[in-house]
């Protein structure tokens, strides 16, 4: 496991750019002057040991030592060594509905935009938890397992789209049932499912799923994405924007089912929240996530890390020794001399 200690220190390396384009102009005024100076042939004469070459050489080495002394400084670590660490904490499924009316823009910028940004801010304040992802339209997937890998978790959540489930639909049933088979076996805590939906469910028995849920000790809460009065299902068409239409040609409105997500919530002993434009309703579960008694539960972590700098100071001292042994000018004694001539 590979990681900087101080890794502050490699905005740094900004310098590396800002130092080369300064480099550059002064090159180019340089070459300018000379041509003011007199003509090329005539000063080449007047200067026959300058070089045009060997400043860019030390200039880039110069700028290798820099870089290598900035990692220096932001100490690069290896893990060397894994224990098992215990800590408690709890087990959560979220399970995000990515059916097309979540791309209803009631809440802005849309339903599904929404949701992924409050679920990336909860990630953020979860500390010795699991989570694990579940998306579900017509049918459900995991997403992503639980994990305690948390940038993990962010970065599956980034790829999450309307387009990752070949059929549409909203199985809220489905998707409770994968979530409550996918947690740790071996796990004795506290466990819940977050739905986050519009309530929309035209598939299967969600209650019942919710229920029988409960009854394994898994708690359902709900998140009910969008309002009551709805909004329509934008499609975009050659940049062109427009709405879905049944079968008539009616626009289709796609609204809240709160009294469904109320019910999936007190089946399975949970919360029901409903969203809106200023607040999605994740901080209001996560103060419920915080009253569940944690248990404990293993995990391998690096818990020793080896520094790696001196291999990084070494580099810098071995390019500001070359440079050293690179003149600015060629050598009077050693420019005669062509190894590769005839």
């Amino acid at each position: 496991m590979f990681r900087f200690a101080h890794i502050e220190y490699l905005y740094g390396l900004i310098l590396i750019p800002i130092l080369t384009a300064l480099f550059i102009g002064i090159r180019i005024q340089r070459k300018n002057a000379l041509k003011r100076f007199g003509q090329p042939e005539i000063v080449n004469q007047l200067m026959p040991n300058a070089s045009n070459n060997r400043p860019v050489v030390k200039f880039i080495l110069w700028m290798l030592a820099l870089m290598s002394i900035i990692l220096a400084i932001a100490q690069p670590q290896f893990g060397s060594k894994l224990k098992t660490e215990k800590r408690k904490g709890v087990e959560l499924m979220i399970a995000l509905d990515v059916s097309n009316s979540m791309m209803a823009e009631d809440i802005q910028p849309n339903r599904l935009e929404r949701a992924k940004r409050a679920i990336s801010r909860l990630v953020d304040k979860l500390d010795d938890d699991k989570i694990g992802l579940i998306v579900f339209a017509g049918d459900a997937y995991t997403q992503l397992p639980i994990t305690t890998d948390f940038a993990s978790a962010k970065l599956f959540l980034n790829s999450v789209s309307t387009n990752i489930v070949p059929r549409q639909g909203t199985a809220i049933g489905a998707a409770i049932n994968l979530a409550a088979n996918s947690f740790s076996p071996q796990f004795e805590g506290n466990k819940a499912i977050i739905v986050i939906t519009d309530g929309e469910n035209h598939e299967d028995d969600a209650v019942g799923a919710a229920t029988a849920a409960a009854q394994q000790g898994i708690i359902v809460h709900t998140i009910g994405m969008g309002l009551p009065q709805g909004a329509p299902i934008p499609v975009y068409q050659n940049g062109q924007k427009d709405f879905r239409k049944d079968k008539s040609g009616q626009v289709v409105v796609t609204k809240l089912d709160e009294q469904m997500l109320q019910e999936i919530a007190a089946a399975g002993q949970g919360v029901y929240v409903r969203a809106n434009n200023a607040e999605v309703g994740l901080n209001t579960l996560f103060s419920e996530i915080n009253k569940m008694e944690g248990a404990e539960m293993e995990s391998l972590v690096y818990a020793e890390y080896a520094e790696q700098y001196q291999w990084f100071i070494a580099l810098a001292l071995f390019f500001l020794f070359v440079d050293y042994l690179v003149l600015e000018r060629k050598n009077k004694y050693l420019k005669n001399i062509k190894l590769f001539g005839k």
